[in-house]
């Protein structure tokens, strides 16, 4: 346990001259941060004195400027970890380039969709995915004389559970954690609506669609009523979800090993639907979530170390040992194999390998990069109209969508008028 602790210090005095040193970025607390430590302990212990990662907390650090090697992170989060946005490597060139064995086709189609390129390469390590999910609290469902073993199918059934939960008391019957991913980007991939097409050369981002639009508009019309209570654009409301404040919570599926931890009679349900748009898809949910970035800017043999650890990561043991201390989803068939006998129920796998095992033809999901980065701004930036000012769901996703385009739109330099001269 001592030597964990060194690691997570980044403390180098107690240990001998490496060979080499790569730093890993994150924001880990609990069961999470214990099995990283844990799994990066085995690894350096495998390399023998040959090199060695180092753990870095991201909260606290005195230069947030001095760039890791590696970063654990939803990009969403670059600021808080970076003081800027940095470039990121990506991470099939990182493990071409130093001879490890590493494709698209290993992952689940729909992990490696959350973190490749337009191309299909993937750009990161998709290692701390999640579903979006319906939380509930089961003691407040009863509470209120719901039965918590029956919840919400549709959008218009959640209305019902929070209108009945507020009226026995309820203080806050629903909340959210990362609106831009769980209320934008499902709700359109559920209604078979595309969040991102292409224009001749060009993307044009399309979160604006009547089913968005609605949507919005159905949960401003829930905060008035005291329905639903917005925590802000990021993970905001798990706090207020496992500390027994809000009822329920819209939110990602690694939270529920939180919520067991806290001592919450939890249940999980599949994230909400509209049935009255044509040929809804309820199953047609997304992973998405924080994935092991590489940074650029480094020495080439740092960069072989990556990539090491990258094959250690991916091994199916070491996924097992990942995925059941965090509620990740696997990213492998493999892991899935490894993950049989554990104490995981069988249903659950089942369902994780057929939602992850669905073919990523045609996907119209905003992929990382400035689109995404800046979707995910301004959607945050501007539904925050919606709740303190009364703004119209239309203008807020009207603006949103003209700044995301504007934003990635390429540039065309300007005209100008060019004098020649010859001399004869």
């Amino acid at each position: 346990m001592k030597a964990i602790l060194w690691i997570l210090l980044g403390c180098t005095v107690a240990f001998p001259a490496f060979g080499q040193d790569i730093s890993l970025r994150h924001d880990l607390d609990g069961k999470a941060l214990d099995a990283l430590a844990t799994l990066v302990l085995r690894f350096n212990d495998e390399l023998k004195g040959k090199g060695r990662v180092v753990l870095q907390d991201s909260r606290g650090l005195e230069h947030r400027n001095v760039l890791p090697n590696l970063a654990l992170l939803d990009p969403d989060d670059s600021m808080e970890f970076f003081g800027s946005l940095p470039r990121f490597r990506p991470l099939h060139e990182v493990m071409h380039d130093a001879g490890q064995k590493f494709e698209a086709a290993h992952f689940y189609p729909q992990v490696a969709d959350a973190v490749d390129d337009a191309s299909g390469r993937i750009q990161a390590l998709p290692m701390a995915l999640s579903l979006p999910v319906l939380f509930t609290n089961r003691a407040a469902l009863r509470k209120a004389g719901l039965d918590p073993d029956k919840p919400a199918r549709t959008w218009w059934e959640l209305q019902k559970m929070a209108g009945e939960i507020y009226d026995h008391g309820g203080k806050c019957p629903l909340t959210t954690s990362r609106f831009a991913w769980i209320h934008s980007e499902n709700v359109s991939m559920q209604a078979g609506e595309a969040m991102v097409t292409r224009v001749g050369n060009v993307n044009k981002v399309m979160a604006n669609s009547m089913v968005n639009v609605k949507h919005l508009a159905l949960l401003a019309s829930w905060q008035k009523s005291r329905y639903f209570h917005y925590s802000g654009p990021g993970r905001e409301g798990n706090r207020r979800f496992l500390s027994g404040e809000c009822a329920m919570l819209t939110g990602e599926s690694s939270l529920y090993a939180d919520a067991k931890r806290a001592g919450i009679d939890v249940g999980m349900a599949s994230l909400p639907y509209y049935d009255d748009v044509y040929a809804p898809k309820p199953a047609d949910v997304l992973p998405d979530g924080a994935g092991l970035w590489v940074l650029a800017g480094h020495k080439k043999d740092e960069y072989k170390l990556v990539a090491r650890f990258i094959t250690f990561l991916m091994r199916p043991e070491v996924q097992k040992e990942w995925v059941h201390a965090t509620s990740y989803l696997p990213m492998t068939p493999g892991a899935v194999t490894a993950l049989r006998d554990s104490d995981i129920p069988k249903n659950l796998l089942d369902a994780a390998e057929k939602r992850l095992s669905v073919p990523h033809k045609g996907s119209t999901r905003a992929r990382h990069g400035p689109i995404r980065d800046r979707l995910h701004e301004f959607i945050g930036e501007e539904v925050a109209f919606v709740w303190t000012s009364g703004r119209a769901a239309k203008e807020a996703l009207d603006n949103a969508v003209r700044r995301v385009n504007e934003a990635i739109a390429p540039t065309v330099p300007s005209a100008k008028a060019v004098t020649t001269s010859r001399k004869r």
